[in-house]
């Protein structure tokens, strides 16, 4: 199976990146999954143009000569896609909603009504992929941070699209952290070796993942002492 990991951190060394890693690590233990990784902060995506010369053409392309048609290439046929991002203004940074807004060719004008909810009809069949969103905050609180976000994917990417939000992330690069991020760290290691079997996470699993690591108050303190 094709993995397609599209990694939108601005950073060099990206705290998000530290738990994607290790989904990765767990996730291709058996060697059974070929992975690639794209930093999109390297690449040449330009803002869409709303020109919807895509939908005319009806090639599931983009007329805009830089590296998007290239990646989507990567995209439609990879089995699985994660997506591994921070949380900027409580939504994905820009270079990364740049990528998303020009996948608008894998869709054709016409409209169809899905579960309520109407939706573009698709050009390109991707109903075979398994999408997995692994975004991280600074803040030390799930509540309120995600859900601008959440909704953006659900509604973009269908309710097959599973999250993984986490919060605390700027600790995982923090040598003096380890003891607090090195469970977690694994707990995620862990989370990948089942997916690699079940191409799921459990709702167990998934609160066990988001669980802060260190009490808020106490996150707080150790912040605003910086």
């Amino acid at each position: 199976m094709k993995v397609l990991v599209l990694n939108g951190s601005p950073k060099e060394v990206s705290d998000t990146m530290c738990l994607t890693n290790s989904f990765l690590k767990g996730l291709n233990k058996e060697k059974g999954f070929e992975v690639k990784v794209i930093r999109l902060i390297e690449k040449n995506i330009k803002p869409c143009l709303g020109c919807f010369a895509c939908w005319k053409s009806a090639d599931g392309k983009c007329i805009q000569k830089d590296d998007q048609n290239e990646i989507m290439e990567e995209y439609k046929n990879a089995d699985i896609v994660i997506y591994s991002f921070p949380l900027y203004s409580y939504a994905m940074p820009s270079h990364l909603k740049a990528f998303v807004d020009r996948l608008i060719p894998f869709n054709k004008m016409t409209m169809k009504e899905v579960n309520g909810h109407v939706v573009h009809a698709p050009r390109v069949d991707l109903s075979h992929q398994n999408l997995l969103f692994i975004a991280g905050c600074g803040f030390p609180n799930f509540e309120g941070n995600f859900d601008g976000l959440e909704i953006m994917i659900k509604n973009k990417f269908g309710p097959k699209a599973m999250t993984l939000f986490v919060s605390e992330c700027p600790m995982l690069n923090e040598e003096e952290a380890r003891p607090l991020t090195e469970p977690l760290i694994k707990k995620f290691e862990l989370a990948g070796e089942y997916f690699a079997k079940h191409l799921d996470i459990t709702p167990e699993m998934k609160k066990e993942l988001e669980t802060p690591m260190l009490d808020k108050n106490e996150y707080i303190k150790i912040v605003n002492s910086l």
